[in-house]
């Protein structure tokens, strides 16, 4: 069985080894053991904190496998992007040019560098075992923290957007990087990554991205190739996001032209379609095809001690109990009576 919880500071160590493993320059987990250490205090700190407005708070989660005890997965939400400053895009514009002497009207594909993300919340931090990739528990870490913020909204923005890792070669260069940020930065991409730390709310933004509108088909042919393109390792999280309601049109990175899903929140589905139900106990059957089972993340109703699995039962729309075995209520650490929050995948 697998469970999704809050980081904790026993998980440093694993997840310092999943941060190693990742491609460089792809995954936004902290490099260093100092800097996981600190986004775990962080985490700490934010679920155990009093919240009426969302602000600098960050909550990290972490997939785990009860039968390997070993972390298999990370997922986070940070509670407004931007939170220190401005979150910065580029927006996909069309720029009309008209010539009535010449009788010619003609589109133009352009990059604007925005600000409109500041204060979403930002999905982030997503990675997940290839073991488990094509299978229910990647749609249950994606979705746990969505569960979340069903449990808590105050927490959180009314818009949810997630950056996507651009295209990248084995050695971490990136093509629309090339193009346009190294002219500006003048150092390659994975040191700009190093130097923003994976930020895109830093002054040096400011100072050094060109703040007019990039005519895209200046950029060479590459560069253009990559523009809203997402990184192999990023197909999971793209179909579970897409699945999910977000949307892939309107900006991309400026670091490596990734895709930059937004959506509002009432547009997600685990966020309009979860459901409170009262758990009931029930005991393992070794025969359940009497009646269609499906596929649910059952969370704990409690945003201070938040818990969430994949188990499956008959479905729940109509019902107002969800049976739970025993050991999955001792997993969620509830009891029979409770209330948990229910969304089917």
């Amino acid at each position: 069985m697998y469970v999704v919880r809050p980081v904790e500071p026993a998980d440093i160590p694993a997840l310092e080894a999943l941060a190693a493993v990742t491609m460089p320059g792809v995954h936004t987990l902290p490099k260093t053991r100092d800097k996981i250490a600190l986004a775990v205090e962080r985490s700490i700190a934010s679920f155990a904190a009093h919240v009426d407005v969302p602000s600098e708070e960050s909550y990290l989660f972490v997939l785990e496998s009860l039968d390997e005890q070993r972390i298999v997965g990370t997922a986070a939400i940070f509670a407004s992007a931007g939170s220190n400053g401005t979150y910065f895009s580029f927006r996909n514009d069309v720029i009309q040019q008209v010539s009535r002497d010449l009788n010619i009207s003609h589109s133009v594909h352009a990059l604007t560098l925005c600000s409109e993300l500041t204060a979403c919340s930002q999905l982030s931090s997503f990675y997940v075992d290839e073991k488990v990739q094509s299978g229910p528990e990647a749609a249950l870490l994606s979705r746990a923290r969505l569960l979340y913020a069903v449990l808590a909204p105050q927490r959180f923005g009314d818009r949810f957007f997630v950056p996507l890792a651009g295209i990248t070669d084995s050695n971490g260069d990136s093509p629309f990087w090339n193009a346009l940020g190294r002219k500006f930065f003048q150092m390659d991409f994975l040191d700009a990554e190093r130097v923003i730390g994976g930020a895109r709310n830093r002054t040096l933004i400011v100072e050094l991205m060109p703040h007019y509108p990039v005519y895209v088909p200046l950029l060479p042919g590459d560069a253009q190739a990559a523009m809203g393109q997402i990184h192999p390792s990023g197909e999971t999280a793209f179909n579970l996001l897409t699945a999910e309601g977000f949307e892939a049109d309107d900006y991309i990175d400026i670091f490596d032209g990734g895709p930059i899903l937004q959506a509002n929140k009432n547009a997600l589905r685990t966020i309009n379609g979860a459901l409170q139900r009262r758990v009931t106990t029930v005991q393992p059957e070794p025969d359940r095809n009497r009646e269609p089972m499906f596929s649910y993340a059952i969370a704990a109703s409690s945003e201070h001690h938040f818990r969430a699995v994949v188990t499956s039962c008959p479905a729940l729309e109509a019902q107002q109990s969800v049976g739970l075995t025993p050991e999955v209520q001792a997993v969620l650490k509830i009891a029979d009576g409770d209330t948990v929050v229910c969304v089917r995948i």
